[in-house]
């Protein structure tokens, strides 16, 4: 029998290697060659220093890995659509596929207890050379795009995208991007390419604020502190921004998304865990401000974000720093949970001799 090697997180801030069975894909299901497979904050959050998830969070000791990227190397019976030497990005949430939520494309909402898996989460995910999927989540990689820009797509980008279509960004808007990790650059990215006419970042880490700057990715980078908001108003005539993306998950960052958005703007959260505590008459209300929860995406919206990717030539692979191979994926790991870098990427084959 062939085996591979696979990463899996103990919850104890380090990566354990295990041997498995390469799969057989079934009815419906396809073996993907893993090309890039790149962390998200949410491993790190809620597996990779301790188990802390629960419900769709609840990791199950499975292969590690929910932003998987790669290349059809076999197909099972039944399918209907991909193929062999197809390059597909993986929607790391697979559904039940006939419930409300599904029938929406929003498997990461997916109500069933019994057929809602994620991908790294309850299912084996990207950490290992070859992935098991079903054939209902994959999103077709376009040949403009590298495996570790489909990846990024996989959860990071989609987020972003999901999140600033609820609020609509145009060339009519000043936006703030509060956190600068990955999804916070990301929102940038996205905010510019939807014609944003002002880019305000912020975040506390200096590592951060210089990525951002080196990027070029923000017309004004901040470090956050007491007069961020009073900053933000003064960049945008006193007004504040038209519409804020909190991706911190932190009450003060929260509460400056809040505070620096203008009379009728909007704001969404898309960083997760934390609190937040506002004053909702003077903050909220008097202000008619609305703020907007959004969780992942949905696959038809993928499928849009990646050919969109194409038109605006951009390339999400620029917000990676660092990359590894799959080996040294405990230091890869480790990194991340620093906080001080931006997207890092465990990658095999082709894409470990990339720039």
């Amino acid at each position: 029998m062939e085996t591979m090697t696979g990463a899996t997180l103990p919850g104890n801030s380090t990566v354990e290697f295990k041997q498995y069975p390469v799969p057989v894909p079934g009815h419906g299901e396809v073996l993907i060659r893993t090309k890039s497979s790149t962390i998200c904050g949410s491993d790190i959050r809620a597996i990779y220093r301790e188990h802390v998830g629960k419900g769709p969070e609840g990791y199950q000791g499975v292969i590690a890995g929910h932003e998987p990227c790669g290349i059809i190397e076999r197909v099972g019976p039944g399918c209907r659509r991909f193929a062999e030497g197809d390059r597909v990005i993986v929607y790391h949430i697979s559904g039940c596929g006939v419930c409300n939520d599904c029938r929406r494309g929003y498997m990461i909402s997916c109500t069933s207890p019994t057929y809602r898996r994620a991908y790294g989460w309850q299912r084996d995910g990207g950490m290992a050379p070859f992935i098991l999927a079903e054939e209902k989540d994959l999103v077709l990689l376009p040949g403009a795009l590298t495996y570790t820009d489909g990846a990024q797509v996989a959860c990071g980008f989609g987020t972003v995208y999901e999140g600033l279509e609820k609020i609509g960004v145009s060339g009519n808007d000043a936006v703030l991007v509060t956190g600068l990790g990955p999804v916070g650059l990301a929102s940038l990215m996205l905010a510019r390419a939807l014609g944003a006419s002002m880019l305000i970042g912020t975040d506390l880490v200096p590592e951060r604020l210089e990525i951002a700057r080196e990027l070029g990715l923000a017309d004004h980078v901040l470090p956050a502190g007491p007069r961020t908001v009073d900053v933000v108003r003064e960049l945008t005539g006193g007004h504040g921004v038209e519409r804020a993306v909190d991706c911190s998950g932190a009450d003060a960052a929260r509460q400056t998304a809040i505070r620096a958005t203008r009379k009728w703007g909007k704001i969404v959260f898309l960083g997760e865990g934390g609190a937040v505590s506002f004053n909702p008459s003077p903050d909220i209300i008097h202000e008619q401000k609305t703020i907007y929860g959004s969780w992942v995406t949905n696959i038809w919206r993928m499928e849009e974000l990646v050919e969109r990717l194409v038109r605006w030539d951009i390339h999400p692979e620029r917000l990676v720093t660092h990359r590894f191979a799959l080996e040294n994926a405990d230091d890869a790991y480790a990194l991340m949970a620093e906080g001080k870098c931006g997207k890092v990427a465990v990658v095999f084959d082709e894409e470990l001799t990339r720039d």
